[in-house]
């Protein structure tokens, strides 16, 4: 079970800073707070011998900030672009790191960017597609040490009703990148 157990104003950040934007709109003076963080990648994975795609569970204490019971979230695979090199670099490593299979760079699909959290940091996020099977796997994933990263399958006959499940809860890119599938790889799908 987790529980927050303190909030305190952050006083060196490592990965994002709070900062205040003053602008002029429509000729007036005006001023937002922000906080500026990364951009990422996030990958959505088919595993083509299961028949089901591979999601990451983790704890994400700010949802637990929000509800008390479970801070735990379905995502995408995904991480941070924090270094000098193609984002379908970072996106491999991070399909690597966090699921334990080694996906070539040149089997990754891109599906579209978008920005994520616009109210607050703006962030852009590049989305990718890469099928997997078992001899891609090099080992069991679940992302650095701090992470404690929990690899799910979620079977394609049940994906419809995972995206619209509430007590499953999910970032919208799950939902965004399961459309994507059904509507783009219907050569795959069930009915």
């Amino acid at each position: 079970m987790s529980k927050i157990t303190s909030i305190k104003k952050l006083q060196n950040p490592n990965f994002i800073k709070p900062i205040e934007i003053h602008y002029r709109h429509n000729d007036i003076a005006r001023k937002w707070e922000a906080v500026l963080s990364h951009d990422s990648v996030a990958i959505l994975l088919y595993h083509t011998q299961k028949d089901a795609f591979v999601l990451v569970k983790q704890l994400r204490v700010t949802v637990l900030n929000k509800n008390k019971d479970n801070g735990y979230m379905y995502e995408l695979c995904a991480g941070i672009v924090d270094k000098a090199c193609s984002l379908e670099q970072i996106a491999k490593e991070e399909v690597l790191e966090e699921c334990g299979y080694d996906v070539p760079v040149e089997n990754l699909e891109k599906i579209n960017a978008f920005y994520t959290s616009v109210g607050i940091s703006g962030t852009h996020q590049t989305l990718y597609y890469a099928q997997i099977d078992e001899s891609m796997k090099i080992d069991e994933g679940g992302g650095l040490e701090e992470e404690e990263i929990e690899v799910i399958y979620i079977p394609l006959r049940e994906v419809k009703s995972f995206m619209f499940n509430e007590r499953y809860q999910k970032t919208t890119g799950v939902s965004l990148a399961f459309y994507w599938f059904l509507n783009h790889k219907k050569h795959i799908c069930l009915d």
